[in-house]
């Protein structure tokens, strides 16, 4: 999870084969609430739109093709999600972290914080 600048925020290591929205709300949690949340459509699923919505936080999320109605999200505020796409790839520079060398996932959630801070903190 980055933040409007682009900043690794959150993040939680999970098996290949589970989606990335189960991992959502728990990282939303961890943080201070921010006021929208630009995803894309792997995260459009009515029961975290209308957690978000519980939560007054507004939900910038383009709807899945298989929608009869399609949820309106507001376009211009989508075009900021290429700063969080950017800040994903900024830690593949990182030899140890694309070729994920640690065996742990311990050390390699430490590498990945290290190769954060350094990247967008420092």
């Amino acid at each position: 999870m980055a933040d409007d600048q682009g900043r690794l925020v959150a993040f939680a290591l999970t098996p290949g084969n589970i989606a990335d929205i189960s991992m959502v709300i728990l990282s939303l949690e961890g943080i201070a609430p921010p006021k929208r949340l630009i995803a894309d459509k792997a995260y459009d699923a009515d029961r975290f739109r209308n957690w978000l919505k519980v939560r007054n936080i507004k939900a910038v999320i383009p709807s899945k093709a298989i929608r009869n109605r399609p949820y309106p999200f507001d376009r211009i505020a989508y075009r900021r999600r290429n700063v969080v796409e950017r800040m994903f790839g900024k830690p593949e520079n990182w030899r140890r972290i694309a070729n994920r060398y640690d065996r742990l996932a311990r050390n390699y959630l430490a590498a990945l914080a290290i190769v954060s801070i350094v990247i967008a903190w420092i």
